[in-house]
């Protein structure tokens, strides 16, 4: 139907009211020289159009034109901008092609009807008096027009021509009524068989109007798309504003480019973690629990991995990483209102955990080194790891209550236990009932291999050889970790193309590596087994040295293939020797015990251990007797104690040793 009224109608394709905008701003307001400027214009433009008919080289021509209709409409309140550009584009090939304005047959139709009506009544005369009173006025007489016009329709109840009243006032205004100009076709169709409901569809019918629903597309391209995206970019600029004030980004959870699937974390650690958010965030699948409930502690020295594996694992579900830095926090807030908070840092960190109750859901809550807060603040989540799960808090200054049942809410816990005064690493009882515990810095049930493998499986991106290895194979990892283990290379298959000389280098590295492994993991082994021991039972000093990936790391950075036996021991040493640096007064005793563990204890260093720590036992004994006159009371007795035990001994023939002094008192 469209086809054919742009096929047929010529010029009527424009709209009846743009069509009388166009006559009225040609006839009776372009000056006369601007008028007789553009017909000359047009004309030229009108004899390349018919040898060109597809050259679009007449764009400022077009603008032009369109510039004058616009400032006509804004002159007056005859026509709405949206007329404005089809207006402009009539009147273009209007006066191009050089013909008068054409006249639509239902403009023709109220035309001869009205003036037969006004010769009838005889009201002929009355009409022309009454338009020639406002000569010079032609706004004036415009509107006169469209007043006897609309009072004819509404008498003669022809309602269907109303929309023409503009154009037929156009007419009757520049007197360019010819009836050699009008085209007789129809703008209208009764279009049938179309399915589906809608305001416009009568029972499968639609009463196509050609300049109906060309104004409903001028109007929706003009306005209604220009305000929508106008409003999807203030939406958009909101949101993103939102987003910049909640600093949405900084919980966006990322993956560290060092980070490796190592075997303990696909075969331990995922698996055991997947329970603990299966009973905190729901399965999917028909084994979906409805008893959604628990959280996940996680225990391990520093430099485990705690942190980057939880971030890990929320990339991976798509949810927010809502991590609260606990030593901000400290020991002395015990309510999660922000206001409450003793400094900056803390109200912060509480902010953002407001901001995660609020967030409602898709979220998981991480609280980080929770040796560093009060326990009266982590039993506030004691409702929300339960069935209940819920939690009160405080967002924008107004307290709230949180209700997560059904929701995607984690709650993740994180601490060192193994801190310098154990006793502030305190978790209420009725939160540790309701969590799944592990230490990811010890061997869990029976994944020792997998643990002790870990530590070189996370270290190997680190040294620039072996992270060769790395990225060409995972499973010749495996292998090569196996031929230095073993020393034995036949049957081994490699999965990636190297060369004779890669594999020497990779197997004699990863022979230095697995020395640096051992050492490490018996330095985590002992702070572990150290730090678990009560002050009152210690028979040496704490050792607070560290053995975590993170030292194993350091440590295979700095490992080449020509480094020899001895620059590798200076390797390890110098390594802890600086770790031991800052522990200041545990320097000395520290290092000692590591040389120890290592077997490079000399005979001076042997002797100033073995002196060490017995004085270490004797301040401590006396530590318990309370540290007063009576304990050095009891003191001089037990040196007196042991000088008749050497006494004794030496008298009964037990003591061969010729420089036995007696005591002179």
């Amino acid at each position: 139907a469209m086809l054919r009224v742009v096929m047929t109608a010529d010029l009527l394709r424009f709209n009846s009211r743009a069509r009388a905008c166009a006559i009225l701003c040609w006839d009776f307001y372009l000056p006369t020289e601007r008028r007789e400027t553009l017909l000359h214009q047009l004309k030229g433009v009108g004899a390349i159009l018919k040898v060109f008919p597809g050259t679009q080289q007449f764009d400022r021509i077009r603008a032009a034109i369109c510039q004058e209709v616009a400032a006509f409409a804004e002159s007056n309140d005859l026509f709405e901008t949206t007329v404005v550009q089809e207006a402009a584009d009539y009147l273009f090939e209007e006066i191009a092609r050089g013909d008068d304005f054409v006249i639509d047959g239902e403009s023709e139709k109220l035309h001869e009807s009205f003036f037969d009506h006004l010769k009838t009544q005889k009201h002929r005369k009355v009409f022309d008096e009454s338009i020639a009173k406002l000569e010079g006025h032609f706004v004036l007489q415009y509107n006169l027009v469209l007043q006897w016009l609309e009072a004819y329709i509404r008498e003669k109840t022809l309602m269907e021509l109303k929309e023409y009243i503009p154009e037929t006032a156009a007419l009757i205004m520049s007197k360019r009524y010819d009836p050699k100009k009008v085209i007789h076709i129809s703008l209208r169709d009764e279009l049938e068989g179309l399915k589906g409901t809608h305001q416009v569809l009568d029972k499968g019918k639609y009463s196509f109007d050609y300049n109906v629903l060309m104004r409903k597309l001028r109007a929706f391209a003009g306005q209604t798309v220009p305000r929508f995206l106008a409003f999807q970019e203030r939406k958009k600029n909101l949101v993103e504003s939102f987003a910049e004030e909640l600093r949405l980004e900084e919980f966006r959870p990322r993956i560290m480019s060092s980070f490796v699937r190592n075997r303990l974390i696909d075969e331990v650690y995922l698996p055991m973690i997947g329970d603990n958010l299966a009973k905190q965030i729901g399965a999917a699948g028909e084994g979906k629990r409805t008893d959604l409930m628990g959280m996940l502690l996680l225990l391990s020295p520093p430099g485990y991995g705690k942190t980057t594996l939880m971030e890990y694992i929320a990339n991976r579900l798509g949810i927010i990483f809502m991590k609260i830095n606990g030593p901000a926090i400290g020991h002395n807030v015990t309510s999660i209102d922000p206001a409450e908070a003793g400094n900056a840092a803390a109200r912060e960190e509480l902010q953002k955990l407001n901001l995660a109750f609020e967030m409602g859901d898709n979220v998981m809550i991480y609280l980080d080194d929770i040796q560093h807060c009060n326990p009266e603040l982590l039993q506030k989540f004691i409702s929300l790891c339960d069935a209940q799960r819920k939690i009160e808090g405080v967002y924008k200054g107004k307290p709230r209550t949180y209700d997560f049942r059904g929701k995607k809410v984690a709650v993740v816990m994180a601490g060192n236990p193994y801190t310098e005064s154990g006793e502030k690493f305190q978790i209420p009882d009725m939160l540790a009932n309701r969590a799944d515990i592990y230490n990811l810095g010890d061997i869990i049930g029976g994944a020792e291999t997998a643990f002790r493998l870990s530590y070189l499986e996370n270290c190997l991106t680190s040294n620039p050889v072996l992270n060769q290895l790395a990225t060409r194979s995972r499973n010749d990892v495996r292998k090569v970790v196996q031929v230095a283990e073993t020393g034995q290379r036949d049957g081994v298959e490699w999965e990636a193309n190297h060369s004779a000389e890669e594999l020497n280098e990779y197997i004699g590295l990863m022979e230095k590596l697995l020395r640096v492994r051992n050492i490490v993991l018996r330095v985590n082994q002992e702070y572990i087994r150290s730090a678990a021991q009560a002050d009152e039972y210690r028979t040496e000093p704490p050792f607070k040295l560290q053995g975590s990936y993170r030292n194993m790391n350091k440590l295979a950075e700095k490992l080449n293939p020509v480094m020899n036996e001895d620059e590798l021991n200076i390797l390890i040493l110098s390594h802890y020797e600086n770790e031991s640096q800052t522990l200041t007064s545990g320097a000395e005793a520290n290092l000692l015990k590591f040389k120890e563990l290592y077997n490079a204890l000399g005979e001076e260093d042997f002797n100033r251990w073995e002196s060490i720590k017995a004085t270490f036992v004797k301040n401590n004994r006396l530590k318990g007797m309370g540290g007063n006159e009576f304990s050095q009371v009891i003191e001089q007795m037990e040196g007196i104690g042991q000088s008749l035990l050497g006494i004794n001994k030496w008298l009964t023939g037990g003591g061969s040793d010729k420089n036995l002094k007696l005591p002179s008192d």
